[in-house]
């Protein structure tokens, strides 16, 4: 178990920590900070659209690394999770579960990952083992708690644009 653990939190916490990096810093060929702002503001309508791509490229980057290595779990599950609700609301739902369409298909399964580590504990082979890091429940639920109301603000404070007819050919 604590192999598949290990399997588990490397791989998607490094790709979920990746794609938060092209978020805040650019790298990877992201957008930076500024360039994803005219995605969250224009097309997804979050506003201020600079804060919630820093919020979101922090829970992805810091949540991402903190679940690769095991530490401070299940805080990294969270932060990806977090993510990964909103941009399978957001972004993918309407498009259907298959990822080939844009769907939801990653982004639910990266949640799905965040929800076993978080529940399952970082596992033998992690920072938490190492340094004998253990969380209160009490700690980790009112996280918890408070992320879900901050998901809940970021979706329900969105103005969307509102969508343009096509010209008739």
């Amino acid at each position: 178990m604590d192999v598949a653990l290990l399997v588990l939190r490397v791989a998607v916490g490094l790709y979920v920590a990746a794609h938060g990096a092209q978020k805040l810093f650019g790298w990877f060929g992201g957008g930076g900070v500024n360039g994803t702002a005219g995605f969250f503001g224009g097309t997804l309508g979050f506003r201020p659209a600079k804060l919630w791509v820093v919020t979101d490229g922090l829970a992805e980057t810091g949540g991402g690394l903190a679940m690769a290595v095991g530490f401070l779990n299940p805080l990294g599950p969270i932060g990806v999770g977090a993510s990964m609700v909103t941009a399978t609301l957001i972004v993918h739902w309407p498009k259907g579960p298959l990822a080939q369409n844009g769907g939801y298909e990653l982004t639910l399964t990266n949640l799905a990952v965040a929800v076993a580590v978080a529940l399952a504990g970082a596992g033998h082979y992690s920072l938490d083992a190492l340094f004998r890091i253990s969380l209160p429940n009490w700690f980790s639920i009112a996280v918890a708690v408070v992320t879900v109301a901050v998901v809940a603000v970021s979706i329900a404070t969105r103005r969307v644009p509102a969508q343009q007819e096509k010209p008739a050919a």
